[in-house]
């Protein structure tokens, strides 16, 4: 709609006098009183040659004074509401008030400000730059911008006030790349912004032709590095991380070409200037390493900065969603921080690593839950799950004085675990596991370990410790144990499990030696299967350097060694094979080679 303001007569005979007989004023620049209302040309937004909103519509943003129909207009400490009237080609206006102007006094040059958008409630007061987080609709795109001309010297003889943009304005446009014949339908943001005066962190973008995306922004600086223009297309979510700082500048546009693949996003060009097109700046585009569906709330991994990435996901909050993954992943060289840190912030959702191997997975810590993951499910129906994932070549140390809970998939475990297997050392104090630290309810089924483990108290090949409603079906280990005793506190440590006090522990075995260091005036108890044990133990063997298979035993039940006389691994498998049976298990074990491997129906 374009507006224009209708003028009477005897104030346009005031302009004219204003404009045409100064000679005659008095000699001292002093006007009469209210006999000069002041009348000011605003010029200044830069226009595009060609306008990516429609003409018809409210578009300081897009240059001109269409649609604007008043600003705040401040002189000293009074605020006045001013009418626009836009020039015919809407590349300038007019500001003026019918009713209690301003008035010149002199003709000397005098300081004025004016803004808008304004708040009449509050006119006295400049708003501070406030964007819509959602500009994907025309209307709350453009409302998103602020203009202004702050303490700008206005002349008599020429009462022109120029006005700029305070916001910045990014645009993006994409183009298809390997694995998309076509962009069409991509959800385009602007992530990892500020949050100062109350503005969005990230903001969905505005559609504004064809493959390009609008958006305003507040002044700020984005970190490089971080995730700042995120594609949502096909079912896959990539972000653009620039390699420098990028600086949105109040009136100055950035325009990204970016192309999106499969694989990740490409930028083609980077062009920073004015609200127009002009400049320049290179950068590189990369993808955070996985696919997200919506439908599932899935994230399929495919590179070991995507697993980083999932991890920084569940670690800030989304602690629900499902991880699978589509590649082996290296961590070699990456400073890993566990899945679920504690207990308030556990992982809950399902982990697939779909059979594939995860390598390098390499730190040491001083945080109490370490692993793969650090806190999987919690009490209630919060399970999480942890299955099919390849542990190879884990290092991992923890160096928690006051105990905590350390294992190759899982540190502390409140959920379900299932066909895991893990290869390489572990060390920490208390409750140390080659799968995991220390598991509080539900199973542990049809997992191995390998790796050398290494602790003080509660130490096991495949778990540390269990209890209360944990169950261990169908698990071995062949890793060697290392128990290095606390002088004052209790020991115990076992090549499958060192504290075994869950619900029930069936079909296992272990060959892993146990040895330790040290004394201890405490209770010490080592066995070559299990240290403690206060559940029902079925079917379960174990050979290695220990005659004892339990230190101490509670029940009444207990494991068989494998003499390789009465008692062959081949009866161990027969015996283990039934006993999953009866119980309704699909897991069986098979003897190829000198021990028995483990197989799902």
């Amino acid at each position: 709609m374009r507006h224009r303001l209708f003028i009477p007569a005897a104030t346009a005979l005031l302009f004219a006098l204003a404009a045409c007989t100064q000679d005659e004023l008095a000699g001292d620049n002093r006007l009469p009183e209210g006999e000069y209302p002041i009348v000011i040309r605003a010029t200044g937004l830069s226009v595009e040659t060609t306008p990516l909103a429609a003409p018809s519509t409210r578009s300081a943003v897009d240059g001109d004074w269409q649609g604007v129909t008043s600003v705040a207009l401040k002189m000293g400490d009074a605020v006045k509401e001013y009418t626009v009237t836009a020039s015919t080609d809407f590349k300038s206006a007019t500001l003026s008030r019918e009713n209690d102007p301003y008035y010149w006094t002199s003709r000397n040059p005098i300081t004025v400000s004016a803004w808008w958008p304004f708040n009449n409630a509050n006119i006295t007061q400049m708003p501070a730059v406030k964007v819509a987080e959602d500009q994907s609709k025309l209307a709350d795109f453009q409302n998103s911008d602020f203009i202004s001309a702050e303490n700008r010297k206005v002349e008599f003889n020429n009462p022109t006030l120029e006005f700029t943009h305070r916001t910045a304005r990014v645009t993006i446009e994409l183009k298809p790349g390997t694995g998309f014949t076509s962009v069409a339908g991509a959800t385009v943001s602007l992530v990892s912004l500020s949050a100062d005066n109350g503005n969005p962190t990230a903001i969905k973008t505005y559609n504004a032709s064809g493959n390009t995306y609008e958006a305003l922004t507040a002044p700020q600086t984005v970190a490089a590095g971080k995730p700042f223009v995120k594609v949502e297309l096909g079912g896959g979510t990539f972000y653009f991380r620039p390699q420098n700082n990028v600086v949105l500048e109040a009136g100055s546009r950035y325009k990204y070409t970016v192309k999106v693949n499969a694989t990740g996003l490409t930028l083609e060009g980077c062009t920073i200037g004015s609200w127009v097109d002009g400049g320049g700046e290179s950068g590189a585009a990369e993808d955070l390493g996985y696919i997200y569906d919506s439908n599932t709330n899935t994230y399929t991994v495919y590179n070991a900065d995507g697993l980083m990435n999932v991890a920084e996901l569940v670690n800030g909050g989304k602690t629900d969603i499902n991880i699978t993954l589509d590649k082996n992943i290296d961590l070699t060289g990456k400073d890993w921080t566990p899945i679920g840190t504690d207990y308030d912030n556990s992982y809950k959702g399902t982990f697939d690593g779909g059979g594939h191997t995860i390598t390098g997975l390499t730190f040491t810590t001083n945080d109490e839950y370490a692993g793969l993951f650090g806190y999987l499910g919690n009490f209630g129906n919060a399970a999480g799950t942890v299955k099919n994932v390849v542990m190879e070549g884990v290092q991992i140390t923890s160096n928690q004085i006051y105990g905590g809970s350390i294992g190759g998939v899982v540190g502390y475990g409140w959920g379900t675990i299932e066909n895991c297997s893990v290869s390489g050392s572990i060390s920490g104090t208390v409750s140390v596991g080659g799968v995991v630290g220390a598991q509080r309810d539900r199973s542990i089924t049809g997992c191995s370990s390998s790796a050398t483990v290494k602790g003080t108290l509660n130490v096991g090949g495949v778990a540390g410790q269990t209890s209360f409603g944990a169950t261990l079906t169908a698990c071995y280990a062949t890793g060697n144990v290392i128990i290095e005793m606390d002088p004052k506190k209790n020991i115990a440590g076992g090549s499958l499990v060192g504290m075994n006090a869950g619900s029930s522990l069936l079909a296992c075995y272990a060959t892993g030696n146990v040895t330790s260091t040290g004394s201890s005036t405490g209770k010490v108890h080592i066995g070559g299967f299990l240290g403690n044990n206060y559940t029902t133990v079925t079917a379960c063997y174990w050979k290695n350097n220990h005659e004892q298979g339990i230190g101490y035993n509670r029940e009444s039940t207990g494991a068989t060694k494998v003499d390789g006389t009465d008692v062959t691994w081949q009866k161990a498998v027969d015996a283990m094979n039934t006993a999953l049976q009866n119980a309704g298990s699909k897991w069986r074990y098979e003897l190829k080679g000198a021990l028995p491997t483990l197989r799902k129906q």
